[in-house]
């Protein structure tokens, strides 16, 4: 299995060069850490609906996640949002009537990047 590689609303994406190296490295840490405690794999699906470039409201998250199998209550979601937002500090905020979710451009790749190691990872182990 894959991450698909769809840009931003077919944007290059790449990382941005305002982007500080060493908050950068922290990032990739902390997301290495949480998708190693990703026990029922909600987490590494929410960051590949993230990755799809789309903006999302909690509801429309939860649809796409109870639509690809994931079992996951509402408030779930909300909590892991609102995680990955303040303690990853990869997803943005757009306030609104419903407040909108995304993943910043800047840290596109290395979602990318470390959910795809961390994909393949998992099929071993599997194995």
């Amino acid at each position: 299995m894959s991450v698909k590689d769809e840009g931003v609303k077919g944007e290059e994406v790449k990382e941005s060069a305002d982007v500080n190296p060493k908050v950068t490295k922290e990032i990739e840490v902390r997301l290495r850490k949480y998708l190693d405690r990703d026990k029922k794999k909600v987490r590494s699906a929410l960051l590949r609906i993230l990755l799809s470039g789309k903006k999302y409201t909690t509801d429309e998250i939860y649809e796409e996640l109870k639509a690809s199998g994931v079992d996951i209550k509402m408030r779930g979601v909300s909590a892991m949002v609102g995680l990955i937002s303040a303690r990853l500090g990869i997803v943005k905020m757009e306030l609104g009537n419903k407040n909108r979710y995304y993943l910043k451009k800047e840290y596109y790749d290395l979602v990318r990047r470390i959910l795809e190691e961390y994909m393949i990872k998992a099929e071993k182990n599997e194995d």
